[in-house]
């Protein structure tokens, strides 16, 4: 998530970090700025200049859990990016 979060440009950085803030300090929250995708995964969605990004997360015991970000290309949240954060929350609860 992090290396992600780097690659992107400075403006898209401020936005996507805003809006996880935003969520951070009044969840919960519900649409626009976040969406639940089941299976205890919601989702971020930031508004970027000239496209969409959305950041998966979970609740566990009072604190949000950031799994993944990506660029949205298609309308549909894609399959692989709901899978891989289901794969990292499971991990993380394994571990902790």
């Amino acid at each position: 998530m992090r290396e992600w979060l780097k690659a992107l440009p400075k403006e898209e950085r401020r936005i996507i970090g805003e809006d996880i803030m935003t969520v951070q300090f009044r969840w919960p929250l519900g649409m626009p700025l976040v969406d639940n995708l089941g299976s205890g995964i919601w989702e971020i969605r930031s508004r970027l200049t000239n496209r969409i990004a959305r950041t998966l997360f979970f609740v566990h015991e009072g604190e949000i859990i950031l799994l993944h970000g990506f660029i949205k290309k298609t309308r549909k949240t894609p399959n692989e990016d709901r899978a891989l954060a289901r794969r990292r929350k499971n991990a993380y609860l394994k571990n902790s």
